[in-house]
């Protein structure tokens, strides 16, 4: 099942691998300079995460920005960030005390008024952020109790609220979008000014954006103070150019990695290849409520079940994901709270999916259209699996926005997506953003796993949060909305300068690197 484009990144890797034989020395160049560059396949367009979800944003904000509180690298517990304590009044109410000392990057103090406004902002549905219906489905009011402390009201009790107002909000200057909110328009988030652990110089959209570490970052912050005084990420789409960049000294850090550009590159004398664990699925989304048209074929389960049989996932695994990755069976990652695996499996099985569509009214097949904005090699396996059994799957490779909104008019029979869950390791994470009844990521129609799915995140016993979850999670199996893939491993090449270590929730904390 090896593709073309597979033979060729072995051919780039081991071209690239010569030209390091012939520039010895050079990756020593970034340790000199005490300058650390990261190569990104998608560019850095806006440095302001209220505005985006993109993995390379969220990479960006655990440096430039800090919230009240984040995920401890080592217990992937919860701890106190710009919180320097917090106090669960009741079911729905959370207290407050913000640290003192913190500084923006400008050198004025965090206050609540800073916190509040954050929030508040946010919660306004006028502020266009990317987290404005997530927090506003289970945040009620953020008031301020004192100078240094807020009261958070929620709307029922939600479990996850000390992770969701951790990474996904970033803490800004009361007044920074007073300019948007005046216009009317996005924020255009060119500049940044935080209170994270470094502090943005420049923007250049899409090419290349540079941070330098902030001297008056907060001395008490679990995140401690950085080694690596200044970081350059670079947009670098193709592979090739990225492994010769690092083959050469030009970039130190390389993510998310095709497995066979890093074993080959792996064996470097310049490079070394890591591998780490991710919470990332990749799943397909079937428009079984017919919001594309009453006469798509995904609309009957049959037909739904045999796409299931006919991909052969575990070879796909296999030959083109690798590392660690595994095939799923539910609509989550194994490793989160609540993802049950007791539910309807779908063994590979074109027999059976060619006997499903016979019953469907399809003997001979039909043609659909399957949407997808990365993972190229999979989905061309996937359209190949399908088309042995009749199903000719039209891909359509499209930038991920042109995906969001072709999927927002409903115009979209079937998506080839993937989530990563923020690193949260709870079904919640997944949940809320693809099974309410609001989003327009659930095709299904089905009410019932809506109640299921978001039920769980609107109680704070485990047990009865799990109960829901494996009865949302096996109608889904059952109803065959999704088609479970498989879970990312990540691979990362780093130059042998780099001390690096992969994290144990698939979130890259640069901060914590440093050089040999």
């Amino acid at each position: 099942m090896k593709s073309t484009w597979n033979r060729c990144r072995s051919v780039l890797a081991t071209a690239a691998v010569a030209a390091a034989v012939a520039l010895p020395g050079a990756a020593g160049a970034a340790k000199s300079d005490d300058t650390l560059v990261v190569a990104l396949q998608r560019g850095i367009t806006s440095v302001d995460y209220l505005y985006t979800t993109k993995r390379e944003y969220i990479i960006l904000s655990e440096l430039t920005d800090d919230g009240l509180f984040d995920v401890d690298p080592e217990t992937l517990r919860i701890r106190g960030l710009a919180a320097k304590s917090w106090h669960q009044v009741d079911d729905t109410t959370i207290d407050v005390q913000v640290r003192d000392g913190i500084k923006f990057h400008d050198g004025s103090p965090l206050t609540a008024d800073d916190v509040v406004y954050t929030y508040n902002w946010v919660l306004d549905p006028k502020s266009n952020a990317n987290r404005s219906r997530q927090f506003a489905e289970w945040l009620a009011s953020v008031t301020k109790t004192g100078p240094m402390s807020v009261r958070f009201k929620m709307k029922y009790p939600y479990p996850l609220a000390l992770r969701a107002m951790g990474a996904s909000m970033p803490l800004r200057k009361k007044s920074t979008y007073d300019g948007a909110a005046a216009s009317g328009s996005k924020p255009l988030g060119q500049t940044l000014n935080g209170i994270g652990p470094y502090k943005v110089v420049s923007v250049e959209p899409g090419r290349k954006t540079v941070i330098e570490r902030f001297d008056g970052y907060y001395r008490d912050s679990p995140k401690g103070r950085p080694a690596i005084r200044r970081m350059v990420f670079r947009e670098i789409p193709d592979w090739g150019t990225q492994e010769a960049e690092l083959m050469s000294g030009g970039v130190q850090w390389m993510y998310d990695v095709p497995y066979d550009i890093a074993s080959t590159l792996g064996s470097s004398p310049v490079a070394s290849a890591l591998n780490g664990p991710s919470l990332r699925v990749g799943f397909i989304v079937l428009d079984a409520a017919g919001l594309s048209g009453k006469d798509n074929p995904l609309t009957k389960l049959a037909v739904r079940r045999a796409i299931i049989h006919a991909i052969n996932r575990e070879a796909i695994v296999k030959s083109i994901v690798k590392g660690d990755a595994q095939v799923i069976d539910s609509a989550c990652h194994p490793a989160q709270f609540g993802c049950t695996q007791d539910v309807m499996k779908y063994p590979y099985d074109p027999a059976k999916a060619r006997e499903l569509l016979k019953s469907a009214g399809y003997p001979k097949g039909f043609t659909f259209d399957l949407w997808a904005y990365r993972e190229k090699d999979s989905a061309e396996a996937i359209a190949a699996d399908l088309a042995k059994v009749g199903i000719t799957a039209r891909l359509r490779f499209v930038q991920l926005a042109t995906l969001d909104q072709a999927r927002k008019k409903h115009e979209i029979q079937s998506y080839f997506g993937s989530w990563g869950s923020g690193s949260v390791a709870d079904t919640a994470a997944i949940a809320d953003v693809h099974w309410s009844a609001t989003t327009d990521r659930n095709m299904s129609g089905d009410k019932q796993v809506t109640e299921y799915m978001i039920g769980a995140q609107k109680t704070v016993d485990p047990a009865k949060r799990a109960e829901l979850y494996a009865k949302g999670l096996r109608l889904i199996a059952e109803k065959a909305y999704w088609v479970p893939l498989y879970t990312f491993s990540l691979n990362y090449l780093v130059s042998k300068e780099l001390d690096f270590t992969p994290p144990k929730d698939g979130m890259p904390r640069l901060y914590l690197a440093k050089w040999k």
